[in-house]
């Protein structure tokens, strides 16, 4: 997940004690439950998405008995240092602000961003000097924003609560592009609303605002816990779990290279 947490939030993880996880075979884990297809909850009122897949398919080779619960993204470190779950699967990119609280598994999947503007706009050209002036629609409080501004300054860069009214504003003509994540654009695409759109120049994933990958937080110091994640991503990869879970929720490899 691209999206950020506040230097204040992140913290809170400074004063975390860490928990001894070398036998743990019961783990909490939370995920947002609100970020599909990532994380969200069904019509059947139940955690789904390639979260939830990726937790139970590494809880599944660890031969751990997991818990997963909701939890708001704004409070969901702070949940975490509080001990209230064990670990975090919830599209968390993995960052150096991050790391100053939490530990990280090895990555499962890519942090990228793309652009998206209407089909009749090819933008082969998505440089800072080519979108000088264009009207570029994100959602604050992403990672995307921290790109944009750093990078877009002759753009006019319009923040939203939420990625769907960006959108909106990208469908009524009121703004040129938008730059969220890969995944969440593909399934827009998908929709009545973005079949006159599309993705346009490649992915964006500059480890300098995307991080390392999407990684498994757990509190500092569980060594033992990471290794024991790490060893399940290994696995999953290894065996082909991982490619059909990818394939049930993306047309492309989101691990990435």
């Amino acid at each position: 997940m691209f999206r950020i947490l506040t230097a204040a939030v992140i913290g809170l993880g400074l004063a975390s004690g860490a928990a001894a996880a070398a036998e743990m075979t019961k783990i909490r884990i939370a995920t947002e439950g609100a970020y599909p297809p990532f994380n969200f909850v069904n019509e059947q009122g139940k955690l789904d998405g390639f979260d939830v897949d990726i937790a139970n398919a590494l809880c599944e080779k660890m031969k751990a008995d997991c818990e997963l619960v909701a939890q708001d993204w704004d409070g969901i470190i702070p949940g975490l240092l509080a001990n209230k779950y064990d670990a975090i699967i919830a599209a968390m990119s993995i960052t150096d602000e991050r790391k100053q609280s939490v530990d990280f598994s090895d990555k499962y999947a890519l942090s990228a961003g793309q652009f998206v503007a209407p089909k009749d706009q090819s933008y082969d050209d998505v440089s800072p000097a080519a979108l000088a002036g264009k009207v570029i629609a994100v959602q604050r409080s992403t990672t995307h924003v921290t790109y944009l501004e750093d990078n877009y300054k002759d753009s006019d860069i319009r923040l939203y609560d939420t990625q769907d009214q960006a959108n909106l504003d990208l469908v009524s003509g009121r703004a040129d592009l938008t730059l969220a994540d890969q995944p969440i654009l593909g399934d827009w695409l998908k929709t009545d609303d973005g079949k006159g759109f599309h993705f346009v120049a490649g992915p964006i994933a500059d480890p300098k605002w995307y991080g390392e990958g999407i990684g498994v937080a757990v509190r500092k110091g569980n060594d033992d816990l990471v290794a024991k994640f790490n060893e399940a991503i290994a696995a999953i990869r290894a065996d082909g779990t991982f490619k059909t879970i990818n394939d049930k929720w993306f047309n492309f490899d989101i691990y990435g290279e």
